[in-house]
């Protein structure tokens, strides 16, 4: 890594120069009539304001949670019980999840109680300080396709290659907890996998890893995006796909990039418009799509029950409308979160109890989250549509007491 000096000038330095001091009498002052005055010295700028220090994590009392008792805590029962599945093994949460589980089906009042007897929440705040961040929205697609590959049927979902690596740093430094890199060996060298457009250009050692193979690139784009979908066989018979593995690379927005080029304007950058405009261009799709450089690879699951959503992060199946992806750095898999923000493109209030049980590529912050909407369609176009703001507080033993070393510990 090449360090760039910078090289301070002394602003003013030859004014000060041209000024000589002189004792103050009146002798002094006639011996320099003639002499033009001095230039008035420039002033020094007032020092900037420093931003006063916001707690990434604040304790709180319920009262402060907007919404709070009109949230339809007892709707979100069940994805709790699913995180106590979990973490009840846990120190931390094996005594709440124990007396949660006694508690099967409670009214809201009930399940507020509970919480409010054995939660505190904490209110948390991005490290610029805002306590508002972004809330987007995800779903688990359908799309169209086949074992083998055959038209319509030409892009390939494919497993994780055998070349991909996968290194813990924590196993080199315990501060990297939770920290990946992905790479292959190049040599005796490792070196970053390749990006999308290496991939797609055949680089890749991915023959024989294809699950499946889909009629369409800009859903298996999406597909990848989401983190997991189904795949309808023409057979009827329907395969359900999950998150696997990643390349490595970080994560571009290609609704961004059009933005940016003028394709679409900024308000109108949802994942319909950018369907509307893979469909209007498809000349200039295979451009689009490597802007972004991530790729993602897939694991075939099973499919016992239709009605069950995807299984996130945690282990656990996601249920919509209450479930989250949040930054397991700042919010422990598994908690309660009480999420305040608008409905997609609204400013409806949306205001309930959550449960982080998933992760993403983009979620990054404290105060960041993708709202899971369900399977299909119309749960899909909330998600594209959905980029609100919105504020969070993470519900956590009352046992416990977070700082940054432990908050994703428990």
């Amino acid at each position: 890594m090449i360090e760039h000096s910078r090289w301070l000038t002394l602003v003013g330095a030859g004014l000060l120069s041209a000024c000589s001091l002189q004792p103050s009498t009146d002798a002094a002052i006639g011996a320099c009539a003639g002499a033009q005055a001095c230039p008035a010295c420039p002033a020094c700028p007032a020092p900037p304001a420093v931003p006063a220090r916001v707690d990434a994590l604040e304790a709180v009392d319920f009262g402060a949670l907007p919404g709070w008792k009109d949230g339809e805590q007892a709707a979100a029962w069940g994805a709790f019980l699913s995180s106590c599945q979990a973490l009840r093994w846990r120190e931390i949460w094996r005594g709440v999840c124990a007396r949660a589980m006694e508690l099967r089906a409670p009214r809201d009042e009930e399940a507020r109680r509970f919480l409010e007897d054995n939660f505190v929440p904490w209110r948390l705040a991005n490290p610029d300080g805002a306590t508002e961040g972004v809330i987007t929205g995800y779903y688990e697609p359908v799309v169209r396709g086949s074992r083998v590959r055959a038209a319509p049927y030409l892009y390939a979902l494919y497993a994780p290659p055998e070349d991909l690596l996968t290194i813990d740093l924590a196993t080199v430094n315990p501060e990297l907890r939770g920290m990946r890199l992905r790479g292959r060996l190049d040599g005796k060298r490792v070196v970053p996998y390749y990006t999308r457009a290496e991939i797609a250009r055949g680089a890749a050692r991915v023959e024989g890893k294809e699950i499946a193979w889909v009629d369409d690139p800009i859903e298996a784009f999406f597909l990848q995006v989401q983190g997991s979908g189904r795949v309808q066989l023409e057979s009827g018979q329907m395969l359900r796909l999950g998150y696997a593995d990643q390349n490595g690379h970080p994560f571009q927005s290609i609704g961004r990039y059009l933005v940016e080029r003028g394709e679409l304007k900024l308000g109108e950058a949802s994942m319909q418009a950018i369907k509307s405009w893979a469909a209007a261009n498809p000349k200039r799709l295979e451009e689009l799509l490597n802007q972004n450089p991530s790729f993602v690879f897939f694991r075939e699951l099973p499919l016992n029950d239709p009605a069950s959503g995807p299984v996130g992060a945690l282990g656990v199946p996601l249920v919509p409308g209450r479930s989250i992806a949040v930054d397991p750095r700042y919010v422990p898999l598994g908690a309660p979160v009480f999420l305040a923000t608008t409905f997609p493109a609204s400013t409806a209030p949306l205001a309930r109890l959550v449960v982080g049980q998933d992760t993403g590529g983009a979620i990054r912050n404290p105060v960041r989250a993708d709202f899971f909407w369900g399977m299909g369609p119309e749960a899909g176009a909330q998600a594209g549509r959905m980029r609100q703001q919105g504020r969070m507080w993470v519900l956590l033993p009352k046992n416990f007491k977070p700082n940054s070393a432990t908050l994703a510990a428990p």
